[in-house]
């Protein structure tokens, strides 16, 4: 779906309603008003709702927006205030349910006219949020890497590669907006905001207040536990992520592979070396028929900046970046997704233990040698002595919580590998060391590989979590508390 038709769809169900509220209900003050309450309330649902289906997604996109914000007012005036950033950070998943409940709530305020003094400062004040939010990412566009955003004087022309945060997750994985797009959207509602600042009066107010206050009062827990139930208990219901029930992996990697291979350079970005004046050049000028007399109209005179390329027919998803490698380097990806037959991969983006740098006593045997043959060569050693060396060594302390989840695993994995299925465990952020520690305080004894935490996080809500696979198929995948018993999911899938 689009913006365009999801907003087609939110003005058709807002006219529609405000229809009822004016022939049938005969409740209104004012048509428009009330025609603005129900579209912006409708769309705050909705915006809401799909960021309920995936409340750790709203996490790790605050995460992300609090690192650059700290980044941001490092040594600056503001400085004092850097140190508040990774303390939100460490508390993101909770900024993300209650911004999702209060959104959602505050739709249904705006539907309802709950309160009209409160809701209309406080749909005022969140949109303001959403829209520095946007307007932030979309103008580190202009910023070069190296120039600190206010360094105003340095701006340059806008360059997506430049924008610190991509999207702005404003529904969720559902719809993907570039930044500029999110900016004029939030910026438009600031229109019906500082309407329903200046004229509150004319809103709409819906059914008694005592029926008003009890559908807050349900709306705010059924959504927290709707909130609840997509990440602690369960991986989400609704699954918008590439990585979802059904998706053949192999295909859409093949697909969006040969799409990205036919994508070609239209034109160079240039900047003079000595006056700073940005230039494009088309790659027909720039690598034409004679490119060596090309290239010299421009070498020593002009730096290349950037090189922009067509479009892929097909917009490469977080499938392309799908890479799994064992501590060797060797690529285990093909091995996961074009395997005939049923395989599991575990994914575990973070292994959640401490390393405590730590020393042991080694006791080695020294050998001298004793005699040397040259018909047949052979060298005969004498035991000699041991000597005790001291080596140093990482001892990791798993979490405990995080240690029982592994034990409820194991039993799994070894039924799936006595029955013959394939196991790797793709783990992220963590190297060789760490993952034999691992391995040998779980006793899980599977293959490892490494790939990038944000990938895993997209493949699923759960540390560790299960995905299982079927031809290159995602059939089935678990979060590590709702994980049945091998023997329920052979019956299932595996006949």
């Amino acid at each position: 779906m689009t913006l365009t038709t999801l907003l087609t769809n939110i003005g058709i169900a807002s006219i529609l309603l405000t229809l009822l509220m004016v022939f049938v209900l005969k409740n209104t003050k004012s048509p428009i008003m009330s025609l603005l309450q129900n579209f912006c309330g409708i769309l705050f649902v909705f915006s809401g709702k799909v960021k309920a289906d995936d409340p750790l997604g709203t996490a790790y996109k605050m995460k992300d927006y609090f690192a650059e914000f700290e980044s941001l007012f490092s040594d600056t005036a503001m400085d004092f205030i850097t140190p508040l950033f990774p303390l939100m950070s460490e508390y993101a998943i909770g900024f993300s349910v209650a911004m999702i409940v209060f959104e959602i709530v505050l739709g249904l305020m705006l539907i309802m006219g709950h309160a009209p003094k409160f809701t209309k400062w406080a749909f005022l004040l969140l949109v303001l949020f959403f829209t520095v939010l946007t307007g932030f990412t979309f103008l580190t566009g202009y910023v070069p890497s190296d120039v600190h955003f206010f360094e105003f004087g340095k701006w340059a022309a806008h360059d997506e590669n430049n924008m610190k945060v991509k999207d702005c997750g404003c529904f969720g994985d559902y719809i993907k907006l570039v930044p500029f797009t999110s900016f004029m959207k939030d910026v438009f509602l600031l229109i019906p905001a500082f309407i329903f600042l200046i004229a509150s009066k004319k809103m709409h107010q819906l059914f008694s207040i005592n029926i008003r206050r009890a559908i807050v009062v349900l709306s705010l827990i059924a959504v927290s536990i709707y909130c609840f139930s997509n990440y602690i208990w369960d991986i989400p219901r609704t699954d918008h992520r590439p990585f979802r029930k059904g998706v053949n992996v192999k295909n859409v990697m093949d697909t969006e592979q040969a799409a990205q291979a036919k994508v070609v350079i239209t034109d160079w970005k240039m900047q003079h070396n000595e006056t700073g004046e940005m230039i494009t050049v088309s790659n027909a000028d720039y690598m034409g028929k004679d490119p060596e007399k090309n290239y010299k109209k421009y070498k020593g005179v002009y730096s290349v900046t950037d090189q922009i390329r067509s479009k892929p027919e097909i917009e490469p998803t977080k499938i392309s970046d799908f890479l799994i490698e064992d501590k060797d380097g060797n690529d285990l990806t093909q091995d996961i997704i074009a395997h005939q037959g049923a395989n599991l991969l575990i994914v575990n983006y973070k292994l959640k233990g401490d390393g405590v740098p730590s020393t042991r006593t080694v006791r080695d045997s020294l050998f001298t040698i004793d005699t040397v043959t040259t018909d047949p060569l052979e060298v005969v050693r004498q035991f000699d002595k041991i000597v005790e060396r001291e080596e140093e060594y990482m001892d990791y302390a798993w979490e405990d919580d995080y240690l029982k989840k592994h034990a409820k695993l194991k039993p799994f994995t070894d039924a799936a590998k006595q029955a013959g299925l394939p196991v790797v465990m793709a783990i992220g952020g963590a190297d060789e060391m760490m993952i034999a520690a691992f391995d040998e305080d779980t006793s899980l004894g599977l293959t490892y590989g490494m790939a990038d935490d944000i990938l895993l996080k997209t493949i699923v809500r759960s540390n560790p979590g299960i995905v299982l696979f079927k031809d290159g198929v995602i059939v089935d995948k678990w979060h590590i508390k709702n994980l049945p018993a091998f023997d329920a999911v052979k019956g299932q899938y595996l006949q």
